[in-house]
This record gives structure tokens, C-alpha cells and sequence, in this order.
């Protein structure tokens, strides 16, 4: 199923998800799937990805700034039940975010589920970006979040 991801940078201090966390919750908006990334490691990954394929853009110098000033934020992507209304107080209460689709699927809590979906995207020749997910009760449903890089063969091979 297609859903509405939201990112944005926190501060990376005491306190500040709490905040983000409380106003969802005073408007009775649910996350419903939640990552935290240190915003500092995502741009030493970058650093390191791109210069494996030759394609940096900015200097070695740049990236160990940008690296530097980065290591003040987290990277958060998450998934709420209510996207216009999280969107709504994100800007009111002046957070920088973006939003992209992704595919988020429910799994059976089961060896080989995981296997069985990624397999799928493999065959159909689509790379998988990034992955979060749930591990819950071993009767329960896991909710997997997966960033592919063609979201529109993706939503079609999911939704069958």
C-alpha cells in the first residue's frame, strides 16, 4: 500500500522529539511507524556512497562540514494516520519536512516474510532505498516501511 512519508530534521537535543511527539499527540494524530537517524551518519554515507561511484558533488571538505553541522540534528521519517493535519502543525510550529511516498506492507511475524516481499522487489528489478520496521507479538502483524526507487512498478506488484 502506498503511503505518505514524512522527514524532517529535529535538533539533536534533550527534549526535542517529546515536543514533536506532544503536538501530535494533542491533536490526536497516531504514529503509526517511526526511525530516527543521526542526520551527522547520513551524510558520512553519503560521502562514502558517492564517493564510491564518482559522483560527489561537493568537496571532501564540504561533506566533513556539512558532516560537522549535522551532527546538531536527527533524520526522522515516520508515518502518522493523519498526514494533512501532521503536515498542517509541522508548519505552523515552523518544522522544515518533506514528504515522498513510500510502500508500507504488513507482514506475518514469521521467518521468511521478510524474504519473500524484498525477493519480490528483487525480481521486478526495483532497489530498495531504506527499510524500517516493527517486530511485534509473535501473533501479530509487523508494519514494514520500504523506500523503493520506482514507487509506481513498486505500488503496482504491492496492490495485486
Amino acid at each position: 500500500m502506498v503511503r505518505t512519508e514524512i522527514s524532517l530534521f529535529l535538533k539533536n537535543v534533550p527534549g526535542e522529539l517529546g515536543k514533536m511527539a506532544s503536538l501530535f499527540s494533542k491533536a490526536g494524530i497516531n504514529i503509526d511507524a517511526i526511525t530516527i537517524q543521526d542526520a551527522s551518519a547520513y551524510v558520512q554515507e553519503l560521502f562514502k556512497a558517492r564517493g564510491k561511484s564518482l559522483q560527489r558533488i561537493a568537496s571532501a571538505a564540504s561533506y566533513n562540514s556539512m558532516r560537522k553541522d549535522s551532527a546538531k540534528f536527527a533524520l526522522i521519517r515516520l508515518l502518522v494516520d493523519n498526514n494533512d493535519l501532521a503536515m498542517d502543525l509541522l508548519s505552523k510550529n515552523d518544522y522544515l519536512f518533506d514528504i515522498m511516498p513510500v510502500i508500507a506492507i504488513k507482514l506475518k511475524n514469521k521467518p521468511g516474510e521478510l524474504a519473500e516481499i524484498t525477493n519480490r522487489f528483487g525480481k521486478e528489478g526495483i532497489n530498495i532505498n531504506y527499510i524500517y520496521g516493527s517486530v511485534s507479538d509473535p501473533e501479530e502483524h509487523c508494519l514494514f516501511v520500504f523506500s523503493p526507487e520506482d514507487i509506481e512498478l513498486a505500488a503496482k506488484i504491492f496492490t495485486k
